[in-house]
């Protein structure tokens, strides 16, 4: 059984997807054993707390700079025995020290389909506004590896829906959030308990 540590910010809507996943059999292989948030008042510590999932709070604003604050996310990681960190809704960038350590074991959900609006600057409703903005009529999520670069690691699933016409940023990440990173977030940690997701030149394919 592996492993899962979670790290949040906010309010933990795909947190909360990932433990309903859990609890429901949709994720073999693993199980979530903590919960890590960079602020104190997360409602995501709400949600693990109502699921006795221990959490712990490493808020980034104790710490001066992204690498004193990676070195303490690490230490945590290594303290948890982490197999598998998941990113749901965590607002920090990390430290090349943490992702080169947990190398193709650090699963992010970014809400487009990259490469398009995707990188620094590129998170929340900024992502749908520039979709609505440049007229796309399709777009989704991805669930991808973390490395060095923002949003540039090995993609794993993607999923899409179409973008309507009176669509606000709003309305479409509700519906990318419903119909695509609740489903193909649990989905991509199970495959991954399950070693089912196979690296080969950089790319991540999953085993059938």
């Amino acid at each position: 059984m592996k492993n899962i540590v979670v790290l949040v910010s906010g309010g933990g809507t795909n947190l909360q997807a990932l433990i309903d996943a859990e609890k429901s059999g949709i994720i073999r292989g693993g199980k979530i054993t903590c919960v890590i948030s960079s602020k104190e008042n997360a409602y995501a510590l709400e949600r693990a707390k109502q699921n006795d999932i221990p959490s712990k709070v490493i808020p980034r604003k104790a710490y001066s700079d992204s690498k004193s604050y990676s070195e303490a996310i690490l230490a945590a990681l290594n303290e948890e025995k982490a197999d598998l960190v998941v990113l749901a809704g965590f607002m920090t960038i990390l430290d090349e020290c943490v992702t080169k350590a947990y190398a193709y074991k650090i699963i992010n959900v970014h809400p487009a389909l990259i490469p398009s609006f995707c990188g620094e600057g590129f998170y929340g409703l900024k992502v749908h506004e520039a979709a609505l903005a440049y007229g796309v009529k399709v777009s989704g999520a991805t669930i991808h590896f973390v490395n060095e670069k923002a949003d540039a690691g090995a993609i794993i699933l993607q999923g899409t829906v179409n973008v309507e016409k009176d669509d606000t940023p709003e309305i479409l990440q509700r519906r990318i959030m419903e119909n695509v990173e609740w489903k193909l977030l649990p989905e991509a940690v199970s495959l991954f308990c399950q070693d089912r997701i196979e690296i080969s030149d950089g790319k991540a394919y999953v085993i059938k």
